[in-house]
């Protein structure tokens, strides 16, 4: 377990469950021990389809910080179109992490900075077990399985008992298959 303050910013569109996402991995975080979880959205005039960001903060002590996360120790990204936003991987910390939902291997991103990138396609593993909303796949869940992966912050024990409590008994298998099989997909790349 950390003991510093680790930050997460979480990049999606509108509808995708950005938001979701965060508040899951700060109780699976909870749930492991650490004190102090915080998740919070951060958009506009929230529509289906508009980027969005929410964060995720975990630490071994209480938390008081309510502010943006500027210098994020990991940077999820549900989205891989929205890459070609400058924002999108600001601040990243030297060593951390861009976790990105893509069908393509981290260095096939191009991206090039002083952190690590990790890639799965979640989409795919969503189509193909049908975690769909409204004709589109739901990768919220399924990421929580390539960020456990990448950062270690939570383990998947504990994400599975948060799917457990936040979601109907018909939901929570189809969720779990997708976060550990998006776990076992995640592509790694460590800069050296």
């Amino acid at each position: 377990m950390t003991t510093k303050l680790y930050e997460i910013r979480w990049h999606g569109r509108g509808g995708q469950g950005a938001v979701t996402a965060a508040k899951i991995l700060a109780q699976a975080a909870h749930f492991k021990g650490y004190q102090g979880v915080t998740a919070a959205p951060s958009f506009g005039a929230e529509r289906r389809g508009v980027p969005v960001s929410a964060l995720t903060r975990v630490s071994t002590e209480a938390i008081a910080i309510v502010s943006q996360v500027e210098k994020p120790e990991a940077v999820v990204v549900l989205d891989q179109s929205l890459l070609k936003y400058q924002d999108v991987i600001s601040g990243l910390d030297m060593g951390g992490w861009l976790v990105v939902n893509s069908w393509l291997h981290p260095k096939e991103l191009n991206i090039k900075g002083d952190f690590n990138i990790a890639t799965a396609d979640a989409t795919k593993v969503c189509r193909e077990l049908g975690l769909m909303v409204g004709g589109l796949p739901m990768v919220n869940t399924a990421m929580l399985g390539a960020i456990a992966r990448a950062t270690q912050i939570v383990d998947m024990p504990n994400i599975e008992k948060v799917i457990r409590e936040r979601f109907s008994n018909s939901a929570v298998e189809v969720n779990l298959t997708a976060i550990e099989k998006t776990y076992e997909i995640t592509k790694l790349e460590r800069i050296s």
